[in-house]
């Protein structure tokens, strides 16, 4: 009998509900126990070792049953919650107060801010729980603590999740689908009002760095052009294609989507507030700028949106629902199989699983030169054949 821990760490998606539920299913079958983690790593590191009071333990570390699960996957988001805890980069006002006089290494982060790592306090709490696999599911960030977890000795089976789709290593990760099925939906449903108001309409999309979102959903929603992370834009070539769009549309409206990591050419990607702990700031609002300097430059009026969360909420669809219950059985295959250090990925169709540490080796991002004309601002696509199915 193993005891598995599973935890979500990250932006929640549509899906991580259907696979940690088939995560338990199988191993309870199995034979095993499965101990869910909340709030992603925060669960490991605010976990008390002197705690007695099982009530207060249920807030960090619960036990996971069939019954438990029974009804999750009707729904989006985590059970478990999640957050973008970083164990090794805690900054020193964060510290829980239990830790506050562990002595730990401590270290400059990318925004040199003084931090301290406190993989000892986690690895104790693995060892207390006596976790004797653990599953993360998260992006790249997660990932990446989960595969410092794996050379420190502790056996890892990783599932990649993000709507952005950008853990390198996989052509897919949970909860893309819907955010683009969401994204071409509200896209349409925005066609309504830019037409009866005759205005251009600018759509921002979450993707952060990686523009796969915003030129995917503009690919199949047919939207008149896509500006995406990867490609800075001139806003003065943009605003005469945009009014050569709106020229030529019946309804006298034009539409275009943007990555919320774009910038403008010689700009600066729209950062705010604190960086998290592992370095990023909320990015958001170049839509906004976009808008704005569009008005200036055509005196037109303009709708301006931001999908945003809107993009990750609510259920998944089936696609995603497919890849979340087919990665979960996989990842417990892996384990059953003794495989650890490893991630289930998709590569060009075919379910696989891949060493862990690659997705420290790359950076995934939109495939300019393939699937976007810079001098339109907008998709192209026209060869697929041998083409993953979203095409990155």
């Amino acid at each position: 009998m193993l005891r598995i821990g599973v935890l979500t760490g990250g932006g929640d998606v549509p899906g991580l509900n259907p696979c940690i539920k088939q995560i338990v299913n199988r191993a309870v079958d199995a034979g095993h126990e499965v101990f869910g983690i909340r709030r992603g790593w925060a669960g490991l590191l605010d976990y008390r070792l002197d705690e007695k009071n099982q009530e207060q333990l249920h807030k960090w570390v619960m036990p996971l049953d069939k019954q438990r699960v029974r009804t999750v996957d009707r729904t989006g988001g985590t059970f478990l919650h999640t957050s973008r805890t970083n164990p090794s980069s805690v900054q020193l006002d964060s510290v829980p107060e239990h830790l506050a006089d562990m002595e730990v290494p401590h270290h400059k982060d990318k925004h040199n801010r003084d931090v301290g790592d406190y993989t000892e306090h986690v690895m104790r709490v693995l060892e207390h729980l006596g976790i004797d696999v653990l599953i993360p599911i998260g992006g790249d960030d997660t990932l990446s603590y989960g595969e410092r977890m794996h050379r420190e000795g502790v056996k890892v089976v990783a599932i990649p999740k993000t709507m952005d789709n950008d853990v390198y290593g996989t052509d897919y990760c949970i909860g893309f689908s819907t955010a683009v099925t969401r994204s071409v939906e509200f896209i349409h449903n925005l066609r309504t009002s830019a037409g009866s108001h005759e205005r251009i309409a600018v759509v921002e999309l979450f993707g952060r760095n990686s523009g796969e979102t915003s030129l995917i959903a503009a690919y199949l929603a047919g939207v008149d052009r896509a500006i995406i992370s990867e490609v800075p834009f001139d806003p003065h070539r943009l605003a005469e294609l945009i009014m050569e769009d709106k020229a030529t549309n019946p309804s006298n409206y034009a539409m275009v989507t943007i990555s919320e990591g774009a910038h403008l050419i010689e700009g600066e990607i729209i950062e705010t507030g604190e960086a998290d702990a592992y370095g990023h700031k909320k990015l958001g609002g170049i839509g906004a700028v976009l808008g704005s300097v569009l008005k200036d430059l055509t005196h037109e009026n303009i709708i301006y949106q931001q999908v945003a969360y809107l993009m990750r909420s609510g259920a998944p669809d089936s696609l995603d629902l497919m890849v979340a219950a087919n990665y979960a059985q996989m990842a417990m295959s892996l384990v059953e199989q003794g495989r650890f250090g490893r991630m289930v990925a998709l590569q060009r169709g075919l379910y696989t699983d891949i060493n862990l540490s690659t997705i420290m080796q790359g950076i995934k991002r939109v495939n300019v030169a393939e699937l976007y004309d810079v001098g339109q601002y907008r998709p192209k696509v026209r060869h697929v054949f041998g083409m993953p199915m979203f095409l990155m």
